[in-house]
């Protein structure tokens, strides 16, 4: 008895201190709404699209079973100087259909800013050809913004990451 009572306060130590460094650092996070903006005159500005490719889920095995995956888009405004303007930010399936909407007005992000879209692993409906288009605007096109994602899931000793990265797309 005397041995599991120290086993106990020793993993409730660990565990405490564990805490204490976690909430010691805490993620820092744009909250959305507070960013909104109202832009009048476009003509100012350069104004780009870009097409971020995303995976809910991949499949493995075979075609019927899925793998799920938690979804990271990060939207970054690589520019020391200049501000970004994200205009839409908005997510469709495999098939698609346009299913989510993140920017509700145009949303400024300062220089070296990052916001961040993250779809849990538990939300299978973009599909294994999910996708984001953002319409975005900045003052030059010497800097334009960097769209990633990162997909990540685990399951017991299994473990599943990869990153893709936006490419701009004209119309």
């Amino acid at each position: 008895m005397k041995h599991i009572f120290q086993i106990l306060l020793v993993v409730l130590t660990v565990s405490a201190c564990g805490r204490q460094e976690i909430d010691k650092y805490p993620a820092k996070q744009a909250d959305w709404k507070s960013k909104q903006i109202s832009i009048e005159h476009l003509d100012d500005f350069f104004v780009g699209k870009t097409y971020l490719p995303v995976y809910s889920h991949v499949y493995h095995i075979y075609d019927h079973r899925t793998f799920d995956l938690t979804i990271t888009a990060s939207i970054r405004n690589v520019s020391v100087t200049d501000s970004l303007f994200l205009l839409k930010a908005d997510y469709y399936n495999t098939v698609g259909d346009n299913i989510r909407q993140y920017a509700e007005a145009p949303i400024y992000l300062r220089p070296l800013e990052t916001l961040e879209i993250v779809i849990e692993e538990k939300d299978i409906e973009g599909g294994s050809g999910a996708n984001f288009v953002f319409d975005w605007a900045m003052k030059n096109d010497k800097n334009p913004p960097l769209f990633e994602a990162v997909m990540i899931s685990t399951h017991g000793q299994q473990g599943l990451s990869f990153t893709t990265r936006g490419v701009q797309i004209f119309e």
